[in-house]
């Protein structure tokens, strides 16, 4: 089984930044992608940015486009979020999510089959 561990979250002030990282173990494809996920009070799920193993190309949503930056450490099976420009509505539960076999990265939480637990990230004005 895979095995996700978010960690790296905590509490910044507006225009702030954080790092995530979630660190995978047990995955047994070569090809694999792996999204950071979120989720705000009263709020659904909503993909942030996903990146695959193969091509290394980042997926980001528009709302952190420009200012979060992924990046796969594939050594370590490990996936970073830096978090820069930090907004209050970025405040939310992180989660990393993983799906393999696959090449194609998605922000839609229905393509993962893993998901780890969460993190948060709050982020004061």
């Amino acid at each position: 089984d895979v095995q996700l561990q978010a960690s790296g979250g905590g509490l910044a002030q507006a225009g702030g930044s954080l790092r995530l990282s979630c660190a995978a173990s047990g995955i047994d494809s070569d090809d694999y992608v792996i999204a950071w996920f979120r989720q705000a009070p009263g709020n659904k799920r909503e993909g942030v940015s996903c990146i695959n193993k193969r091509e290394g190309i980042p997926l980001y949503a528009d709302s952190v486009k420009g200012r979060f930056t992924i990046s796969l450490d594939d050594a370590k099976n490990t996936v970073s979020l830096q978090m820069n420009s930090l907004k209050p509505e970025d405040t939310a539960v992180y989660y990393c999510a993983e799906d393999e076999p696959s090449n194609y990265c998605s922000l839609w939480d229905t393509h993962f089959s893993s998901f780890g637990r969460g993190t948060l990230v709050t982020v004061s004005s």
